[in-house]
């Protein structure tokens, strides 16, 4: 039974019911992230849904119709977020859990450990302890290869998984790793399950060799019914008949798994076609399947692998697929962050106060630049929104606020102007980027019907965005609100029946809003580039790409000369836009996107060679 309680009911009356619950053998959890407190009562059959609706504090009693109560949605709506020590599995940030299938020793471990970090890993996974099919196959060094796992920690600052395969080794995973892996062997190993679900770390649990969802769920259940959330699934491939491949990905268990469990799914590729050619396909439909994550086998000299080396990726071969991966993420509403170990890892200003806002945004929570924020920073950091995009500058300068994220272009309707205007005008640098995918929903009132909408709220570029939809309903009134606001809150606090707004899913979630049409942008390929500015960068990591502001003399040719140096220089420009110069009719600025970090010592003739050719010239950041 789901129990949902008065807003007001007191913790007397709360007590009661958890007492009463327990007295009755229920296994009882509580949840108060949404607004109101709810109480699961799990494990009895014979609960009288009258008796507890009648007791002091509660509102409604809602029977859960389930056979997983815990791993299920109807008792957790939403999305759960797994911690592992800095790194969240779940969310809008695309996770790596990289490394070989097993320890072999420390030089193994760490070279190919700090080779996947470098291409955007954030978990390291290696064996220590291996079932095999084979008695007399390797089986791994046990817990010396638990102390190495220790170690590449240390080296690397990765969080480390590991299989546990017995009881017996509880103990040794405690004092080790940070996630402890329960294998296809033992998905439906019962007494392992309820040990992994007693040591409250993180477990990635991954499906039987043939189990069913329904099965793979149940033995989450165990895990959860022991007190311990902390888990995430693992799709690894199933047995079926095909010979072509070690096992057969089920890529459809994951758009299921969405729907049934807030539970985060990753794949496993590896083991999933034990083919190194078919990694890379199916790791990248994955992602597109809706993922959270990759589990990869990665060795740095596979070919004398003593595990599973046919199927182990090249490093190389990691890194272009975090490429590949970094380009999708978008499109399904992620990211993938090659800076993430480092923004989660430290802090850019030890110095600073722990109130410090992190970030701030310009608008409010649920926005297109709020969902920015937090898929470049976390959803767990300090933000601060703004009433214009110069106060959130202002905030950053004066260090009430680490960064700024702004929005510099849309692929549909192209820049924003005014913040380009303020790169030139403020001392401050861009210290990363990324590209968010648009995605407009129109949304209303709970029970409202398409055909029942007669105004629509919306910002003046989600009209421009979504103007071919709107265009079909022309006895539809089409409200503008500020840039600043919340189309979805103005519904939600001046609306009336037949009014709309258009948004983002994630603030209809927020305001409790449902989803009328979903996807009215005109194109499908509207992205949004975002910047953030701040005074040091987020991460150490080497720099790709520089922008920069400059002008030209007022003669024939002048852009020509500097468009030939970085020519000559083998500089690729990625984009070039002009400006007019403020209080000087005619005369413009040059903001120029280069893929190059101008500030290495190696361009330092290019710089001085465009001093020489500009009037004026600044680079507006490096990252």
């Amino acid at each position: 039974m789901i129990l949902i309680l008065k807003k007001d009911a007191s913790e007397e009356a709360k007590n009661r019911i958890r007492a009463e619950l327990f007295h009755k053998g229920c296994v009882v959890r509580e949840m108060n992230g949404t607004g109101q407190s709810v109480i699961a009562a799990i494990g009895r059959g014979d609960l009288d849904p009258k008796h507890l609706a009648a007791m002091e504090g509660v509102a409604e009693v809602i029977p859960i119709t389930t056979k997983f109560k815990l791993a299920g949605r109807q008792w957790h709506p939403q999305d759960s977020h797994v911690q592992v020590g800095p790194i969240t599995i779940g969310g809008q940030r695309i996770a790596l859990l990289a490394g070989p299938c097993a320890v072999e020793s420390f030089e193994q471990a760490l070279t190919t450990a700090r080779e996947v970090r470098r291409y955007g890993a954030v978990l390291f996974r290696g064996g220590a302890f291996k079932p095999r099919t084979s008695p007399y196959s390797f089986q791994g060094l046990e817990e010396e290869g638990l102390k190495i796992l220790a170690r590449v920690r240390e080296e690397t600052g990765m969080p480390v998984v590991t299989e546990i395969t017995s009881v017996s080794q509880a103990d040794l995973m405690l004092k080790y790793v940070d996630m402890v892996q329960v294998g296809a062997r033992n998905m439906q190993n019962f007494e392992l399950l309820k040990c992994v679900g007693r040591m409250g770390k993180p477990v990635l649990l991954k499906r039987g060799l043939a189990s069913t969802i329904e099965e793979w769920l149940m033995s989450a259940e165990y895990i959860l019914a022991e007190g311990n959330d902390k888990v995430v699934l693992c799709e690894r491939g199933i047995r079926t008949f095909e010979p072509y491949t070690r096992n057969t990905l089920d890529l459809s268990a994951i758009p299921v798994l969405k729907n049934l469990t807030h539970l985060p799914v990753v794949v496993d590729p590896s083991h999933a076609t034990g083919i190194r050619e078919k990694v890379g396909p199916m790791a990248r439909a994955a992602i597109a399947a809706g993922a959270d994550g990759l589990m990869v086998e990665v060795h740095h000299d596979p070919e004398k692998a003593l595990s599973d080396g046919p199927q182990s990726l090249y490093p190389e071969q990691f890194g272009q697929l975090a490429r590949d991966i970094y380009v999708i993420a978008p499109v399904v509403g992620k990211q993938l962050d090659f800076d993430y170990l480092e923004k989660s890892g430290r802090s850019p200003h030890p110095s600073s106060g722990a109130d410090q806002v992190m970030a701030a945004y310009l608008g409010e929570p649920g926005n297109f630049s709020h969902i920015a924020c937090s898929q470049y920073l976390g959803d767990n950091v300090k933000m601060a929104p703004q009433s214009t995009f110069r106060a959130i500058f202002e905030t950053v300068e004066s260090s009430a606020a680490r960064y700024g994220v702004i929005p510099l272009e849309n692929s549909l309707t192209g820049s924003i102007h005014e913040n380009y205007d303020l790169l030139l005008e403020f001392d401050l640098n861009i210290v990363g980027e990324l590209f968010l995918r648009i995605i407009h929903h129109l949304m209303a009132a709970p029970q409202t019907r398409l055909e029942e909408v007669r105004r629509v709220w919306a910002t003046e570029a989600a009209i421009q965005q979504c103007r071919q939809f709107l265009d079909r309903y022309p006895h539809w009134e089409v409200a503008p609100v500020p840039a600043t606001a919340s189309a979805v809150r103005h519904l939600r606090d001046q609306g009336r029946r037949g009014d709309a707004a258009i948004g983002s899913r994630e603030a209809a979630l927020l305001h409790g809003m449902s989803i009328v049409a979903e996807g009215i942008e005109t194109n499908p390929r509207n992205f949004t580039r975002f910047v953030i500015v701040g005074r040091i960068p987020l991460a150490d990591r080497p720099k790709t790409k520089s922008s920069v502001v400059f002008s030209t003399v007022n003669e024939p040719g002048a852009l020509f000369e500097v468009m030939k140096i970085f020519a000559a220089d083998n500089i690729n420009l990625v984009k070039l836009e002009s400006r007019p110069i403020h209080g000087k009719p005619w005369q413009y600025m040059f903001y120029a996107d280069l893929q190059a970090d101008v500030n290495l010592p190696e361009f330092a003739k290019t710089l001085a060679g465009l001093s020489k050719k500009t009037d004026f010239f600044k680079i507006l950041g490096s990252y």
